[in-house]
């Protein structure tokens, strides 16, 4: 076995014990086991966040598109912070509901907010339907990793079932408690490791990162603009513009557990102070990016050119370390999506009355769930490529329905806000699989975002002009108006 297989082994068993550190008995209920009791700190919280953003996407997707698409790639920069500005604002009035109402999911959020099981279940289901692939991403990113250090894909696969049997065991044991401890650790482990690939690459290939830039000037100065083609300027806008909506109102199922278990407000609004320069690091994988079209043909696999500079300029041991940062990158975040979707699918899918057999149901979506995102990893990796595509588009379709409830009062009845949503929805599909080229490189999901809204505004004119508007209740909570 090689220096780097020992090394990669040895850092997948690591993040299974970390998590199982999160917690030295198994937690009695579903709260505590979905948002920790409501306890965590400012430090906690941190790592906590940061960790759903560093994925196997940022990682390697970052480097990947930077290579084929030159300074594009940095649509990513500015979305997390502009989002995070507006939830500085949200962050008491998302936190105060929680607690008074007993929130643990965006489907209880919205079934509270506009008085409806239909909304609440239908908000989970297309949670789970959009972030599964989101899941076999992680696990496909993690055998990819693995495949492309080792050359070897029996150790790939191998690597693949022993980390979700990890991540299973610890999510299991510990809840959200178990992917805040390997948060810490994979946060850690990633910037040494980028730290040392944005030191290590350029100065090897150019004397520096100043060096890279001037030498891609002189080979393809057009990765240094925003030019015409798939990534062009309308692309950049409006990917960015629909990812930081998404950020902002919250619509990635899995972030509501993150959020509901800090332990004040306050927690959370210095986080959403200090958190946008944390994203400042995401430039690191797009530099390496950069650096690989000195050395590597254009043809090459993007997903694979970060790993090909490492193994190129480190030596195996080193190698083997970057690999353990990697695979951190996929298997916390994946701990993370199935907190969010079991918890989706126990308290507003299945819906049993009974809170153990609720506990229960929860568990066994963990299992499920990130089996079948194991076994489409291994033997049908790109089955829900496709689906894939709808995970940020889909999912933004949420944001007015998220964005209503957090007024004070009911301005709008769940019939206008249902419509709107299943518009959105159908337009995003549509445009997705069967005319993708129709507006160009137009984001779909900002087009159905418009759909949504206009047909949620016609349905509440309606509603408003046959009398049937909601009723004018002031809410008897403490927290503050929106």
């Amino acid at each position: 076995m090689t220096t780097i297989l020992v090394i990669t082994f040895a850092g997948i068993v690591l993040i299974g014990v970390l998590g199982f550190v999160g917690r030295r008995k198994p937690a009695a209920d579903l709260t505590e086991w979905t948002v920790g009791g409501r306890r965590f700190g400012a430090v906690t919280m941190w790592f906590l966040q940061a960790g759903e953003v560093f994925t196997t996407f940022t990682f390697l997707g970052m480097a990947g598109l930077a290579f084929s698409g030159g300074v594009a790639a940095m649509y990513a920069l500015p979305y997390v912070p502009i989002g995070y500005i507006v939830l500085f604002f949200l962050a008491k009035r998302v936190w105060t509901l929680g607690k008074e109402r007993g929130y643990l999911t965006q489907g209880d959020f919205l079934e509270d907010r506009f008085d409806s099981k239909t909304l609440g279940t239908a908000s989970a289901v297309l949670g789970v339907v959009f972030v599964l692939p989101y899941l076999q991403l992680q696990i496909t990113g993690l055998g990819l990793i693995v495949k492309l250090t080792t050359g070897n894909a029996a150790s790939s696969t191998v690597s693949m079932v022993i980390a979700c049997v990890l991540v299973i065991a610890f999510v299991l044991w510990s809840g959200l408690r178990g992917v805040a401890v390997t948060a810490y650790f994979k946060d850690a482990l990633m910037l040494v490791v980028l730290t040392v690939l944005i030191i290590a690459i350029p100065v090897s290939l150019a004397g520096g990162i100043s060096g890279v830039f001037h030498r891609v000037a002189e080979l393809r100065p057009s990765l240094l603009t925003v030019h015409a083609g798939s990534n062009d300027h309308t692309w950049f806008i409006t990917s960015m513009l629909i990812s930081a909506i998404g950020v902002a109102f919250l619509c990635l199922p899995h972030t509501w557990p993150g959020v509901m278990s800090a332990r004040n407000p306050e927690v959370l609004r210095r986080n959403y102070t200090w958190l946008p320069l944390y994203e400042l690091v995401l430039m690191f994988p797009m530099i390496i990016g950069f650096a690989a079209v000195l050395t590597l043909p254009p043809k090459s696999d993007s997903n694979g050119i970060l790993l090909s500079l490492t193994q190129q300029t480190l030596p195996p041991w080193l190698v083997g370390v970057v690999v353990v940062g990697a695979i951190a990158t996929a298997m916390v975040p994946a701990a993370g999506i199935l907190v969010g979707i079991s918890s989706a699918v126990a308290r507003n899918i299945v819906r049993v009355r009974n809170e153990r057999a609720q506990f229960w149901v929860n568990h066994g979506t963990v299992v499920l769930a990130c089996g079948l995102a194991l076994l489409l990893a291994i033997f049908r990796p790109d089955l829900l490529a496709n689906l894939l595509l709808l995970t940020f588009n889909g999912t933004a379709q949420l944001a007015p329905a998220n964005a209503l409830g957090f007024f004070r009062r009911k301005v709008v009845s769940k019939v206008p806000v249902m419509a709107g949503l299943l518009a959105g929805e159908v337009v995003v599909i549509v445009l997705t699989f069967w005319a993708p080229k129709m507006f160009g490189t137009f984001n779909v999901g900002l087009i159905g975002l418009g759909v949504n809204i206009v047909v949620l505004a016609l349905a509440a004119a309606a509603e408003r002009a046959a009398g049937r508007a909601p009723t004018q209740q002031a809410e008897l909570t403490t927290g503050g108006a929106v």
